[in-house]
């Protein structure tokens, strides 16, 4: 994992391309280096060191002139190298290097070979490729400046003030100057028609595990995140199942504003299940408002659920890092797959919840995996998301939707999911884990937090402001007080309108409160249908 910069054209000093490479240190705190190249382009790289710490160091060449960057994992790199690679010399052990070879075996046409994580820059002379893996799982963003040079970078920060505008990268597109942007990632699942798939129990676990035992591949000490709720719970679950014999300890993480946080309780009857050694984390809610203004400048984003959720998240992530762990395993995705959210109860037909996790899913990119990626990046650890790998996409978003819905609205979300883990003989979970109702990560981590930060940021801007939100920012206009006074943080920081473009606000369907918290939804067990209702722009 690392922060990747590239600047493609002529006249740019490499010393202001370090330093604004440097923007990105968080993101790869272990080493740094740029290559200029015979014309001129640029590559420049912050690297956290996962796998091949000694020889892995970026940009790496390939055989003849081409030269390479990338942020991610290739998880299927030692099969390539045995295979498809076979007859090519390698100069490292990296995972990353197999990018740089298959472009100089294939062209342009590599990118749905490669199993992993990514966004990667290929320079060979004036050609070059630039692609994002399959749902934008690494974060990339591109932009122009007045000479028309083309810039490219893991984060926003890197090149703002260098390019007259700039966007987000698409995820599953690669891009050349020949081509222009090209979808390589074209799955079946993306039109709600081949949703037909019977139920298949055994071959969704399977695949879950496959998926979670193929993100072990790490040279790093390793855990998982764990805030009780059965997405991470079942990730934790079958990382320790892989693990039993090894020998190997596996360190699980959670947080929350107190030991009565409802995520907090039950983290820690899913690590005694499991048998972690388990690490509870403790914030304030003073502590969280302090860092508002660096988190922003974190995540890129004024999204309000993002900005709720990332603040635990980067507590967390510090207080991980600290322990000398580099990488951990997540539960982000299943919730759009399997229509997790309590507002999906509210579906009005079963076409309808089969298009909207298909376009969740879509979606990811410009929210819970920003924050996923942000939020621990801005620590140096990686997060690696088993429930999107392409397989188990492929096998979960084409069963039949009528099996993914609650057999009555009594029932609990993510049905399917429950029931392939459900297994009495060997238990991944206990009961009351499987079953426990979705709390969001802002909520589980204490009613608390979100209640009085909507005070606080309410607190901060006046009704004289919050009428005239709509001139201020007349692009995405904020709703709420706390919407407004996020998005004055983002804008100080990214004033940009390029900036402010590349922000996707998350908004809960079929629901008269449009509040992101869970404890909006009139289906949640403690529901506060009052959260966040407030002076809205006339």
């Amino acid at each position: 994992m690392c922060g990747i910069l590239a600047i493609i054209g002529k006249g740019k000093e490499a010393t202001l391309v370090q330093q604004l490479s440097k923007r990105m240190s968080h993101r790869g705190p272990d080493e740094s280096d740029i290559y200029v190249t015979e014309k001129g382009h640029i590559l420049a790289h912050e690297r956290l060191s996962i796998v091949d710490l000694h020889t892995g160091k970026q940009p790496i060449q390939g055989t003849g002139s081409a030269w390479m960057v990338h942020n991610g994992e290739i998880y299927n790199h030692k099969k390539l190298r045995e295979t498809t690679l076979k007859h090519h010399t390698f100069r490292t052990t990296s995972d990353s290097e197999v990018i740089v070879h298959l472009y100089e075996e294939f062209g342009y046409d590599f990118c749905d070979m490669l199993d992993g994580i990514f966004a990667l820059i290929v320079i060979d002379g004036d050609d070059y490729i630039v692609a994002r893996d399959p749902l934008g799982v690494k974060p990339l963003y591109y932009g122009m400046d007045e000479r028309g040079r083309l810039y490219f970078a893991s984060e926003m920060k890197a090149i703002t003030d260098q390019c007259k505008s700039f966007s987000t990268f698409p995820p599953g597109h690669y891009y050349t100057e020949k081509t222009g942007f090209v979808k390589y990632y074209k799955p079946e699942w993306e039109w709600h028609e081949p949703a037909v798939e019977k139920l298949d129990l055994q071959a969704l676990q399977s695949s879950l595990t496959q998926a979670v035992e193929k993100r072990l591949m790490c040279d790093v000490p390793f855990g998982v995140l764990l805030s009780g709720g059965l997405d991470s719970s079942l990730i934790a679950s079958i990382t320790s199942r892989l693990l039993e014999g090894t020998g190997q300890e596996l360190h699980s993480f959670s947080i929350g504003l107190d030991a009565s946080a409802p995520d907090l309780v039950a983290a820690k009857k899913v690590a005694d299940f499991i048998g972690t050694t388990h690490h509870e984390i403790h914030f304030t809610v003073e502590q969280g408002i302090e860092i508002l203004d660096k988190l922003i400048w974190h995540l890129e984003t004024y999204d309000v659920t993002s900005i709720r959720a990332s603040t635990p998240m980067y507590f967390l992530s510090k207080a991980i890092t600290e322990k000398g762990i580099k990488m951990v395993l997540s539960g982000e995705g299943a919730d759009e797959i399997f229509g997790g959210y309590l507002y999906f109860r509210n579906a009005p037909s079963v076409l309808d919840f089969q298009k909207e996790t298909i376009e969740r899913v879509q979606k990811l990119f410009t929210a819970d995996l920003l924050r996923a990626d942000k939020s621990t990046m801005a620590h140096g650890l990686e997060a690696r998301v088993p429930f999107l790998d392409k397989a188990f996409l492929d096998l979960a978003i084409k069963i039949q939707p009528e099996e993914k819905m609650p057999k009555t609205y009594d029932g609990i979300e993510k049905y399917i999911l429950r029931k392939a883990f459900d297994t009495p003989e060997k238990p991944f979970l206990p009961e009351e884990i499987l079953w426990r109702q979705k709390e969001q990560f802002s909520d589980g981590v204490g009613y608390n937090w979100i209640d009085t930060l909507i005070e606080y940021c309410s607190s901060q801007v006046t009704d004289e402001e919050f009428e005239k939100a709509k001139l201020f920012f007349p692009y995405n206009t904020p709703v709420t007080k706390e919407a407004f006074y996020y998005r004055r943080i983002f804008h100080k920081h990214f004033p940009q309108d390029s900036a402010a473009q590349t922000v996707r606000k998350w908004i809960p369907k079929w629901q008269e409160n449009q509040d992101p918290s869970g404890r909006a939804n009139a289906a949640h067990v403690k529901a506060d249908v009052s959260i966040a209702v407030e002076k809205e722009v006339v």
